[in-house]
């Protein structure tokens, strides 16, 4: 603290020394060891000449460079005429007429840079002009003499030029920029890094250096804008750097605007980096400061807590509420990405998925069955019915009339599995992925994506036998109906120590069996009791399960265990899937 206050002395004093040019002699103001010398130049105004503040000199350049640009009007001149310059031909001609130092030379490749990216200009034939191998010349002869903030803009405008790594130049000019970083700002390093990891990748060395020096000074961390741009450009190359943004970002999240925070959210989002305490600040101020949001800021929030399984029920709310005036006019991509989100969250909005609904009886010719089937597997996983059940899912048999072979296997099953769901497994879905040649394709594979395809081959099997009465065939062989334990499942905690607790009511492990698999494909996830201590009134009869010394199969599925009241809620269980919403 003290040594920001010293400097920021120093800044008042040193603007109160220059704001009175005429009065210091023009050889105070040029470095050491350089003479003066007049050019035939012509005065431009001094309403002209770009006056800094001191503060913005802290940023990008040191006490010496802001005297010698302050006080050397020739450089001024030849800086404005770089500035303003429209096209490379008026550079190369400025090169020419005017005896260029190190500099200047840099500022001119930098405009030719910024030139060649706004008017998409060729750039091999800038750098084979030998007007621009004087300027590389000249600044390679001088480098050490390039000003910091130059140097930085002159690296970052050579690997935009496209110019080769392996020329000799080149290595000086990074060479420079690496033994010169601790001298450099912390805004530069930032803008560096920044532009080296989108340009260049990790396994740049410049880069690595360049987050080393940051995560060492990362207290000198000021500004939104800088904290928000490390951590979606930057933060995925270092952990250690985005711990410390993370920090960063926390302090300052009530200064967030919403594109800060959609910015912040989808950082942590690719990453992902579930961290609780940002993301419950970020929903604060979100709801508490910013009552209206855009389109792209509201779906790339719901895409962000959807990948981050990051529940927040006023978010949520907020975001339903905010988007339910632009379901009519937005596209299929953006539904589809809407509502695939709020399905991952299991949040469901009957207001806003109402309006899904009608848009898609509305925009049939406009939806692809991909689309369509992204819509239906978001319904099925908050079993969603809509409320003109009867003419969507009529559109819905319409459009897959036909389609259902050139879908991809998985995307097939999962489509079927949902109609399941919902109720709507006609014949020709079910017979199309119980035929002998479709799961076939799978038979064998122990992949993680084989074993989900096949507990829900296992599942549809299921329907087509107890929910299909009118559909006879074909069904799953009995080698698929295997009621083996996955590999490499694990127990959680909270099953243990249900198990635990159980064995303590029922006094034995002899008076029950774990995890017990059906051949519907849904496991009895608790306990099968043998024999019941409750009466036999409400049982269910469970085909593939028979207790020893019972004649009658059943069970029951303890859904919670209270550890505060000693108290179990049992409910009769089916081969229904856990399709659990959350209503607004």
């Amino acid at each position: 603290m003290a040594a920001r206050l010293v400097r920021r002395c120093c800044w008042r004093h040193l603007g109160a020394f220059l704001s009175t040019p005429s009065a210091v002699p023009a050889s105070l103001l040029v470095p050491a060891g350089k003479v003066v010398m007049a050019r035939a130049l012509p005065q431009a105004p001094l309403a002209l000449f770009h006056a800094s503040s001191p503060s913005s000199w802290a940023d990008g350049f040191s006490v010496k460079e802001q005297v010698e640009e302050s006080g050397n009007p020739e450089h001024k001149v030849i800086g404005e005429l770089i500035e303003t310059a429209t096209s490379p031909q008026e550079l190369f001609q400025l090169s020419e007429l005017h005896e260029l130092n190190s500099n200047q030379a840099s500022l001119v490749i930098t405009q030719l840079s910024r030139l060649a990216a706004e008017k998409k200009l060729e750039t091999e034939s800038i750098l084979q002009d030998e007007r621009f191998q004087q300027l590389i010349g000249i600044t390679d002869s001088q480098i050490s003499q390039v000003w910091n903030n130059t140097l930085v803009n002159l690296l970052k405008s050579l690997y935009s030029l496209g110019m080769e790594s392996s020329r000799r130049e080149m290595q000086s000019v990074e060479q420079e920029v690496l033994w010169r970083l601790r001298r450099l700002t912390f805004r530069q390093l930032a803008s560096l890094a920044e532009f080296l990891a989108a340009k260049q990748g990790k396994e740049n060395k410049l880069l690595n250096e360049v987050i080393k020096k940051l995560e060492l000074r990362w207290t000198e961390l000021e500004g939104t804008r800088t904290v928000v741009t490390l951590m979606g450009k930057v933060g995925h190359i270092s952990p250690a750097l985005m711990d410390r943004l993370e920090d960063k970002a926390l302090e300052l999240a009530e200064q967030f605007n919403p594109d800060d925070i959609r910015k912040i959210t989808l950082a942590l989002a690719y990453q992902n980096r579930r961290c609780v305490p940002l993301l419950r600040a970020l929903s604060y101020h979100l709801i508490q400061k910013h009552p209206e949001l855009g389109l792209n800021i509201l779906m790339d929030l719901i895409f962000a807590y959807g990948k981050l399984n990051f529940h927040q029920p006023q978010v949520f709310q907020k975001i339903a509420t905010d988007l339910h005036p632009h379901v009519a006019t937005m596209t299929p991509v953006e539904v589809t990405r809407c509502i695939r989100s709020f399905a991952l969250l299991k949040w469901l909005s009957l207001p806003l998925f109402e309006a899904i609904a009608q848009y898609t009886l509305d925009n049939t010719k406009q939806l692809s069955v991909t689309h369509l089937c992204s819509i239906i597997l978001s319904f099925a996983r908050l079993n969603f019915q809509p409320s003109g059940s009867e003419d969507f899912f009529n559109m819905v048999h319409e459009e897959l009339q036909g389609q259902l072979d050139n879908l991809e296997p998985h995307l097939l099953t999962d489509l079927v599995w949902s109609l399941c769901v919902l109720q709507q497994a006609k014949a020709p879905y079910l017979q199309r992925v119980l035929a002998p040649d479709f799961y076939a394709r799978i038979r064998g594979d122990q992949s993680l994506k084989a074993q989900s395809l096949r507990l829900k081959l296992l599942h549809i099997n299921a329907t087509a036998k107890l929910e299909s009465p009118e559909y006879r065939g074909p069904f799953l062989p009995a080698e698929m109906l295997s009621t083996a334990e996955p590999a490499g499942e694990k127990v959680t905690f909270l099953q243990s120590s249900l198990r635990e607790a159980l064995v303590g009511v029922l006094g034995s492990r002899d008076k029950g069996r774990f995890d017990v698999r059906t051949i519907y494909g849904w496991p009895i996830g608790e306990w099968v009791l043998s024999p019941p201590p409750w009466g036999a009134a409400g049982l269910v009869s469970v085909e593939g399960i028979e207790p020893e010394g019972l004649g009658v199969a059943f069970y029951y599925r303890i859904l919670e265990l209270s550890g505060l009241e000693g108290t179990f809620q049992v409910i009769e269980s089916n081969h229904q899937p856990n399709t659990d919403k959350t209503h607004q």
